[in-house]
């Protein structure tokens, strides 16, 4: 199949090696029963590996060039011309949570990341390409240099693993930044008690200005209305300092000060 030129806006860089390309199916270890959707299928570089090892493959394409080729070339593909951002999983999940893949656009990789946790309860695992640095700061321990708000939000809703770093020689056209396959699984024990989007706006709001305490970062945000006790948390830390389990405590601590403005 004929290759377009990859496009700037669309953050398209064409995974070309195909030792990386085995390198990352392995990795991923599609079972022949398994749903997977595809994100950024491109030229089909990952598309051809996965396409006989699994029962159904949604390859997700917002790029109108490459969507004639890809269904012309992998007829047993779903080719779904469409905006995955924007994308209803609900319509793709079958009886088992979906797999999802891909070399995703490195400018849209927060809102896809927010997009799985979402909708984690229709997604068993996530194994995508991102920046190293981005990388790092999703798979970060707690209260190291690089945790924040993925860091977080990745290790409280998955299990994350950065699986290896991929040098920019293998892509065309080459991006001018290292990159690494991470693998998210979602099949996690979450507590009961929790309000999950509450949770979500803490840790957002709390490194909403990262320099400054938690008092004032949390003074500045929706919760602003909401004055805790300093004997009952302290908030003269920064988020960065705080670890996931008292991001946890700090959400029902929050969750019960709203109860009592009701």
């Amino acid at each position: 199949m004929s290759k377009p030129t990859p496009l700037k806006r669309f953050g398209q860089n064409y995974l070309v090696d195909k030792n990386v390309i085995q390198k990352i199916v392995n990795e991923f270890d599609p079972g022949n029963d398994d749903v997977v959707i595809e994100i950024g299928p491109g030229t089909g570089a990952l598309t051809a590996e996965l396409m006989p090892k699994v029962r159904k493959l949604y390859a997700v394409e917002i790029d109108k060039r490459v969507v004639e080729s890809l269904a012309l070339s992998y007829p047993s593909v779903h080719v779904i011309n469409y905006d995955f951002i924007k994308l209803d999983l609900n319509n793709y999940s079958d009886e088992k949570p979906l797999r999802i893949i891909g070399n995703i656009p490195y400018n849209i990789t927060s809102p896809i990341l927010f997009k799985l946790i979402e909708n984690r309860s229709l997604v068993k695992d996530a194994m995508m390409m991102v920046q190293f640095e981005v990388a790092k700061r999703i798979t970060a321990e707690e209260c190291s240099d690089d945790y924040g708000i993925l860091g977080v939000l990745l290790n409280f809703f998955t299990d994350t693993k950065l699986c290896f770093k991929i040098s920019p020689n293998v892509f065309y056209p080459k991006p001018k930044v290292d990159s690494a396959i991470i693998h998210l699984n979602f099949d996690k024990k979450l507590p009961t008690d929790l309000d999950f989007k509450l949770f979500i706006q803490v840790v957002k709001a709390s490194f909403g200005n990262r320099r400054k305490k938690l008092k004032n970062s949390l003074r500045n945000s929706v919760f602003k209305d909401i004055n805790i006790d300093q004997n009952e948390f302290d908030v003269s830390r920064r988020a960065e300092e705080l670890t996931i389990n008292e991001f946890v405590e700090l959400t029902q601590i929050i969750k019960s000060y709203q109860n009592k403005l009701k």
